[in-house]
């Protein structure tokens, strides 16, 4: 089972990376449904418990089978690289009804029993309505499950993206693929994505491909945008084995009476590149104080900076790496 994306040269001038906040909103309440299949998340499942058990997310639920076609509406392809959550929903609430309807019948087709269900009649007798119900709960949900934690996913997600620019410049698209995710290959222009139910192809036609991390859709690289949305690929980002853990406690104690705890947390903490406000969060420290151990940092060299959009991102030097490594420390007073 595959599917297979047909570009052209115009299509590979127009490849391009964004993230979207709603579309990890729509992945994270997928979690929801299927929380055992996502232990790295396990941390952040605890966290948002109390808070989720006050979501009636059904109908969500109903239309995102384990297999098969979701609605690209709930995260249409972002047009910009960097959208706010805000920009993505209003776009969606903008939406034709008749288009909402026409995705909730793909959706629903071969599934009987959910089509015969209460919530998918009504949802499909006023699409205008159910565009209403669902992007408010697309809404709330954000809230809930994404808005206290996106500082930190989205330092993961820009990382992910500075990381894989820098790859595609480096080896070139058709490499950049395989390393994206095993699920990719390319081969006489088309990018095949297996392991996805059913045969499908499209071309893309100059459009262009719009390439988008994730890290609640991880381990899957998933697509499926039909007319009129732009082709693109959602792929499983980099880093999320240490997205929930607490760099405190990776701390060496041996670094931390060399530089003092909050510089060695803030260098611990740059497992990937990230801003000044992501490490704030992360950490729990002020904005200040993380801002003047970042300068300290880049000052004695174990730091290098970039702007990446409209935010400076700071990643290790290959001192710095070798300072944070665990295995350099016994970690004993």
């Amino acid at each position: 089972m595959s599917f297979q994306l047909h570009l052209d040269e115009s299509d590979l001038l127009r490849c391009r990376f964004a993230l979207s906040p709603l579309g990890e909103t729509q992945a994270a309440v997928r979690v929801l449904a299927q929380p055992y299949r996502h232990g790295y998340h396990l941390p952040w499942l605890r966290l948002i418990r109390e808070a989720a058990a006050g979501l009636d997310l059904e109908p969500l639920w109903l239309l995102m089978p384990r297999s098969g076609h979701c609605p690209d509406f709930f995260s249409p392809p972002p047009a910009d690289p960097v959208p706010s959550f805000e920009e993505e929903i209003a776009g969606v609430r903008s939406l034709d009804p008749q288009l909402v309807r026409q995705d909730l019948e793909l959706t629903l087709a071969g599934r009987p029993e959910a089509l015969r269900s209460p919530t998918a009649q009504a949802l499909l007798a006023d699409p205008a309505r159910a565009l209403r119900v669902l992007t408010d709960l697309l809404e709330r949900a954000w809230r809930v499950l994404v808005e206290p934690h996106w500082p930190r996913l989205r330092a993961l997600l820009e990382a992910d993206i500075a990381y894989h620019s820098r790859r595609l410049a480096a080896v070139g698209f058709e490499r950049l693929l395989g390393e994206l995710s095993p699920q990719l290959s390319w081969s006489e222009s088309t990018l095949t994505i297996v392991g996805i139910q059913g045969r499908h192809s499209r071309v893309l036609g100059g459009q262009g491909l719009v390439l988008i991390p994730s890290v609640f859709s991880w381990p899957d690289a998933v697509s499926g945008f039909e007319p009129p949305w732009q082709p693109a690929i959602i792929y499983p980002a980099r880093g999320i084995g240490g997205l929930w853990t607490r760099s405190a406690d990776r701390t060496p104690q041996a670094l931390a009476r060399l530089l003092g705890r909050g510089r060695a947390e803030v260098l611990c903490a740059l497992d990937e590149p990230a801003g000044t406000s992501a490490l704030a969060h992360r950490l729990g420290l002020a904005l200040s104080s993380v801002s003047e151990h970042l300068s300290v940092l880049r000052g004695a060299g174990l730091l290098t900076s970039r702007r990446y959009g409209h935010q400076v991102l700071y990643e290790r030097t290959p001192l710095g790496i070798a300072l944070a490594a665990p295995d350099g420390h016994d970690g004993r007073e």
